[in-house]
């Protein structure tokens, strides 16, 4: 018989190299509670009561093993000392720094990454995991979205919207600063009772073996601090298409977390798209369309979780 674990429990022997009986569900759905509570996104994102109150009320329907905390792009940004543009009040904002930047180039009077994980909505967002943890009784995962090096670097630089970006485009003291924000705002979500932290990487360069194993080292301190306080860390990588191109290096790293690239709604190369021989412990991590029924190839959804679950035995979903 299997065993009827909580999801912490599943995260406490996660953590200790135990695979579970079954995937952990937890969909990322977190900005909706704006339509919940009907507020306007930019008002939604600056209060604790409501959102915590809208999570509440969506996890009831989705039964999830966890709830979507706080997810938001641009959390480190403004948080660093960065005006946020909202060009209607319901699309997420456009990035503006006080004082322009050459294009490649760090913006001048950026916050410390300390004085950061203090500033912007971050209080919001550590005052939301506090409450859920105190509210939800039933043992759900707390969970929260921290931006990873490469994408943070890429956005404080202006290079998140190049098409052909490469990792010389980014400069040693764009990423240093990034992952150190990342660090101590993922310090700062563990501290008041997230169970586990979403390291999204939007933007992934084409790495050589030796840039990855320096974009490894790059988050080794986010991992290590998530783990210190028994919270799950889930390298969550949301482009496909570049996942592949550099996943070969990918698996060669050792990775101390979940890795949970994206992939696309079936297609013919789905076989083998994992090495047989890894080390890594796997998550899957869909695109929204595949939810939708009105996407073309969302009927195949189905058989293909059948089959990448029975194939790959991912940890999460």
């Amino acid at each position: 018989m299997a065993e009827n674990l909580t999801p912490r429990q599943t995260v406490r022997r996660l953590l200790q190299g135990i695979s579970p009986p079954r995937p952990l569900f937890l969909p990322i759905v977190f900005s909706l509670g704006a339509r919940v509570e009907n507020l306007p996104l930019r008002a939604f994102l600056g209060n604790p009561t409501k959102i915590s109150n809208s999570l509440r009320q969506i996890r009831s329907h989705l039964r999830s093993d966890g709830v979507a905390c706080y997810f938001d792009p641009v959390l480190e940004a403004e948080a660093l000392g960065a005006a946020l543009h909202w060009t209607t009040e319901d699309q997420p904002p456009s990035i503006e720094w006080p004082q322009r930047a050459m294009k490649g180039e760090l913006p001048q009077g950026l916050r410390s990454p300390k004085e950061a994980a203090k500033s912007g909505r971050v209080a919001v967002a550590v005052e939301v995991i506090r409450r859920l943890k105190s509210l939800l009784r039933d043992d759900p995962l707390l969970m929260a979205g921290v931006t990873g090096p490469f994408t943070l670097a890429a956005r404080l630089t202006q290079m998140d919207r190049e098409t052909a970006l490469r990792k010389e485009d980014l400069t040693d003291a764009a990423l240093e600063i990034a992952a150190s924000v990342t660090t101590q705002i993922a310090s700062a979500f563990v501290e008041a009772g997230a169970n586990l932290i979403f390291i999204q990487e939007e933007i992934l360069p084409p790495l050589s073996a030796e840039n990855c194993e320096a974009w490894a080292s790059l988050l080794a301190p986010t991992i290590n601090i998530i783990r210190f306080y028994e919270a799950l860390p889930v390298l969550q990588l949301s482009n496909s298409s570049s996942f592949a191109t550099n996943s070969d290096v990918i698996f060669q790293q050792h990775w101390d977390c979940v890795l949970c690239p994206a992939l696309e709604i079936p297609s013919a190369n789905m076989a083998g798209r994992f090495p047989e021989s890894r080390t890594a412990t796997l998550g899957i991590a869909l695109p929204l369309e595949a939810f939708q029924p009105e996407e073309s190839g969302s009927k195949d959804l189905d058989p293909f979780l059948r089959h990448a679950i029975s194939e790959w035995r991912p940890a999460l979903l």
